[in-house]
Parts: C-alpha cells; sequence; structure tokens
C-alpha cells in the first residue's frame, strides 16, 4: 500500500500497502530543476534511498510498494505504458487483448540474468502461478484474476491467457506483470531474496543485505529499449534511510543520488535549485477494520469517527501544506479514468454532531471522557507508517486529540512497510489503518474492498459493500475506459459507506543529485536513469 510519499500499498503499474522511494507511492513526471547539468557521464553508481526495508522480494509475493520499486529494475513486463496510458513494447513485441482472453508475441533473443533465453513457457509459469488460488499470490484479482491460465508456444514465442473472470483492463494489467524466469520459477526464496539469476530487466540483483542495502549490477546482455542508450549507471545501491533529514543530507552531500522527500525537508532541498521529479501519491486515507465485533464494524460508528475530523486541516499536517484534497482512489499516472468521486461523500466536519452519532449507536459517555457500550470501553488502535517522516506521526497525534474529545481511546502504533503488511494480511489486530493504496486501475482495488479477507484474500478491512460488488460486476463487462463511470460509481459507493476514506494527496518531489530520471507507477523508471558529471 504501492506508498512515499506516503508508503502504499502499491498494485503494479497499478498497488498497495505503504511505501514511495524514501517514502512510498504515486504518480509520474519528468522533472525539473537543475539536478544533472554536467556532461553524461557513462557508467558509475546510482544511489537512492528509501525509508524502509521492502522485505520478501518476491514479485508475485509482495504489493508493497518500495518492493515493487526495487523489482523494476530486476523484472521487465509484457507491456509499459507511455505517458498516455497506451501499451509500448516490453518483453512483448504485439499482444491482442479483450476482456477474457490477451495474446502476447515474445521479442527474439530476450535473455534470463543467467543468461538462458527467455521462454514462452517461462512467462506462462508466472501468469499460473499468480492465478493458482493456492499460491495465495496477493497479485491475484488485481493483476491475474483467480483462475486464470496460460498457454505457452515456444516455437512461436507467444503465450496465451484465459482470465479466471472477465477484466475490463486485461492486458494493462496482465502485461504490467514482472517477470521472472530461471531457478527462481522453482525455488521462490531466490526470487525472495532478489532473484539472483531469475530476472529480466536491466539490471541483475548482486548484493541483498536486509535493512541496510541492496546491490544491483548492470547486464551486459540485456536487450531492452533503452539498453544502449548514454548515462546509463553501470550499478545500483539502494540504501535503506529511515530518517528523513539524514537523508536529506546524503543528498546535498552527494552520496545520495536519488530519494523522494516528502516532509519538511523537501523545502531546503527545493532551495537548492535541485532536479525532482513529483510523485502524486494518496498520502491521505484511512481504513478501519470491519472484523467481528471491532468498533469499525459499525458504519455509524466509522461515519461518526470520519465526521469529527477536519480532513482538510488533518491533510494540510500530513503533506506540510503541499498537498490537495482528494478526488479520488486512483492517484498513479497514467491513470485509467478520471473523475470526482469524494466531493459530497464524505461526512462534512462536526464534531457535535459526531458525539451525538456515537450516542446514537450506544457509546454512552461517562464522567471520565471515554465511551462504553455494554461495559466495553470505546478503544482504537491507529497504525501510521514510520517510513514516511514526522508528518505522519504529528497526523496520528491529532487524529488521537480528536477522537479522544469524543470518547475515544486511540492507542497510537507505529510501523514500517513489512509491519504494516503483516498486520494487515497476517494478524489483523489493527483498528484504524492510515496506510494508503495507490492505484492506477480501477480492477485493482477490487481485491481489496471485497471478496475473501486474510488469509484466504487480501480484503483486509472485512469490507462487504453489496451497492459496490454489483457496480463493479457492471463495469468489468466493458472494455477499458468505456466502463468509467461505472468505476466511478462503484468507488462512489465505497466512500459513502466509509468503506475508505480518501481525503488527501501528496505531490512529493523525487530529488536527484548528479542525476535525472523520470518517475512512473510510483517509482524510479530504471531505463530513464542519466547520470552526470557534476
Amino acid at each position: 500500500m504501492r506508498g512515499g510519499a506516503g508508503h502504499a500499498v502499491r498494485v503494479g503499474p497499478v498497488v498497495v500497502v505503504a511505501a514511495l522511494l524514501a517514502a512510498g507511492c504515486g504518480g509520474g513526471g519528468s522533472g525539473s530543476g537543475a539536478g544533472g547539468k554536467g556532461a553524461l557521464a557513462d557508467g558509475g553508481n546510482f544511489t537512492v534511498a528509501y525509508a524502509s526495508d521492502p522485505g520478501s522480494l518476491d514479485p508475485a509475493k509482495t504489493v508493497m510498494s518500495i518492493a515493487i520499486g526495487i523489482n523494476r529494475y530486476v523484472y521487465d513486463s509484457l507491456v509499459g505504458l507511455d505517458r498516455n496510458g497506451e501499451p509500448v513494447a516490453g518483453l512483448a513485441q504485439s499482444w491482442q487483448a479483450t476482456t477474457t482472453k490477451a495474446t502476447f508475441t515474445l521479442r527474439p533473443g530476450v535473455t534470463c540474468s543467467d543468461g538462458a533465453p527467455l521462454t514462452a513457457s517461462d512467462v506462462a509459469a508466472n501468469i499460473d502461478y499468480i492465478g493458482d488460488p493456492k499460491n495465495k499470490s496477493p497479485l491475484a484479482g488485481v493483476q491475474i484474476q483467480p483462475g486464470t491460465t496460460a498457454k505457452a508456444d515456444d516455437a512461436q514465442r507467444t503465450v496465451t491467457l484465459t482470465s479466471g473472470a472477465p477484466d475490463a483492463f486485461l492486458l494493462r494489467n496482465a502485461g504490467s506483470v514482472p517477470i521472472a524466469c530461471g531457478r527462481g520459477l522453482k525455488d521462490r526464496t531466490v526470487l525472495a531474496q532478489g532473484g539472483k539469476g531469475s530476472g529480466t530487466g536491466m539490471f541483475a540483483m548482486t548484493e541483498a543485505v536486509a535493512g541496510d542495502h541492496y546491490t544491483l549490477t548492470r547486464r551486459k546482455d540485456y536487450k531492452g529499449p533503452a539498453a544502449a542508450a548514454k548515462g546509463l549507471p553501470d550499478k545500483v545501491t539502494v540504501r535503506v534511510v529511515a530518517n528523513e533529514t539524514t537523508t536529506a543530507n546524503l543528498l546535498l552531500s552527494g552520496e545520495l543520488n536519488a530519494a523522494a522527500v516528502a516532509g519538511p525537508e523537501q523545502q531546503r532541498l527545493a532551495a537548492q535549485k535541485m532536479f525532482h521529479a513529483d510523485v502524486q501519491a494518496p498520502l491521505g486515507e484511512m481504513y478501519f477494520n470491519q472484523a467481528g465485533t471491532r468498533p469499525g464494524a459499525d458504519e455509524r460508528v466509522r461515519r461518526a469517527l470520519v465526521q469529527a475530523l477536519d480532513l482538510s486541516d488533518l491533510g494540510k499536517v500530513i503533506t506540510s501544506g503541499t498537498g490537495k484534497p482528494s478526488r479520488g482512489m486512483l492517484t498513479d499516472e497514467p491513470r485509467a479514468c478520471t473523475g470526482d468521486s469524494v466531493t459530497g461523500n464524505l461526512p462534512a466536519h462536526d464534531l457535535d454532531a459526531a458525539k451525538s452519532a456515537l450516542d446514537a449507536a450506544g457509546w454512552t459517555q461517562g464522567a471520565g471522557g471515554t465511551r462504553t457500550k455494554g461495559g466495553k470501553k470505546l478503544t482504537l488502535s491507529l497504525l501510521y507508517g514510520s517510513q514516511n517522516g514526522p508528518t505522519m506521526a504529528a497526523g496520528a497525534e491529532l487524529i488521537q486529540k480528536v477522537w479522544k474529545s469524543a470518547g475515544a481511546e486511540v492507542t497510537l502504533k507505529a510501523v514500517d512497510s513489512p509491519g504494516l503488511n503483516s498486520t494487515l494480511f497476517g494478524s489483523g489486530n489493527w483498528d484504524v489503518s492510515m496506510g494508503p493504496v495507490a492505484l492506477s486501475v480501477p480492477t485493482q482495488l477490487v481485491p481489496f474492498m471485497s471478496g475473501p479477507t486474510p488469509p484466504k484474500g487480501v480484503n483486509f478491512s472485512g469490507v462487504d459493500n453489496s451497492a459496490y460488488t454489483a457496480l463493479v460486476q457492471k463495469a468489468s463487462q466493458q472494455v477499458g475506459a468505456a466502463g468509467c463511470a461505472q468505476w466511478q460509481q462503484a468507488e462512489a459507493a465505497l466512500i459513502k459507506h466509509v468503506d475508505v476514506v480518501p481525503y488527501y494527496n501528496s505531490l512529493t518531489p523525487v530529488f536527484g543529485k548528479s542525476a535525472r530520471f523520470e518517475v512512473g507507477q510510483g517509482s524510479i523508471v530504471p531505463s530513464s536513469i542519466r547520470m552526470y558529471a557534476e
């Protein structure tokens, strides 16, 4: 939860749960500022910072934005997207797709990082793994529908997949799956540790030290579209730097070439006229655990708690005044659908009305100030991303203060990206999460807001919204943007019932020192990196 600017869940070109470069999720841009002003410098080391460790790097087992960002160096996908969202060649040179079938023809001469040719069977194995429900891939239902199967013709270099359910954006979703090969397809622990010898991308993982750094080396046998570009680095070092002030200092000293800076330190860097490419990220989102007898299972409680908050003020706190109100769940550029599903659908700020609503829901406020119902106190645990800098902590403290005044006892829990992942999709021991979900295609939200809950699915909040489900079914019959109006209505149905609370987006600069690059789908595009001698 794709998210960095607010570490988020990110779904492929798509989500998901929690971190952007130095922080976590977002859209894309080509950048501005000085950054690299000298001559292009071939080779060298490109060093980028993330604020948290990525956890598992198995591309079919993670939806964490930091892991997805690192994996973009190691794995290519079948197709890419241009700035208008149109498909362009990746590992595939041509393709055809409907809502239920897609056929890809691989480019000739593509090799794995172990030197072996990439086969259609390798690609099919990636699709089949995600589509097989027994593997419990978090990408199932997001990029590949459960039950999807793929048939390979190695001689013709074609892969034909049959979707397990209609997918309005089948080409975009399936085409964006990171493709692994080699030993990693038989031993997924290899992929979890960085995919040595099992990658299809421009770089190969050569060292992985969890919690500290990851080293990737450019492949000499790589034949992708940008393989011969001038100014590409020979090596990429990913450093884990939790403190944003430290990150800013390392950028200024030249020890880092790139990092996203979401908090107040960005003003100091911007004053140096440093190059930056901006990432739009859904930093301000809120989810309630609706499982069992938790307070969030009652829509009246969810509505009252949101009504108690001034979401505009909260958004300004978490973005240091640089963000803007959310207009929808899709933030990763290029977005498949645009529009406003938020305005008028979230509860308006009214603390007194919120208190009355809690009274009506049976939560009475005693002399001590804390509300009770049936002898049980209104207690809430609030998760927020520690990797997102001091502004998220300040936002969490503001929520705690307001909800306390409304009669709730709130415990703040700071978690890094792996911690958020294991809590939302593992233990389930949480009440409210500030971890955002980053999306570019509406179908990517579906498994997070419907269907089975963890461990059988990724519906981490336990949402059961019949209006959303019905609208999704209708929208899924339309190909691509033809169904956008219905996808917007489906999204609005979630927001109206406070199943998801999107309230503020950040525009987070990814700063560059002695380097320039583009960002897309929430992270740096590896083939766009250019090193400069300054």
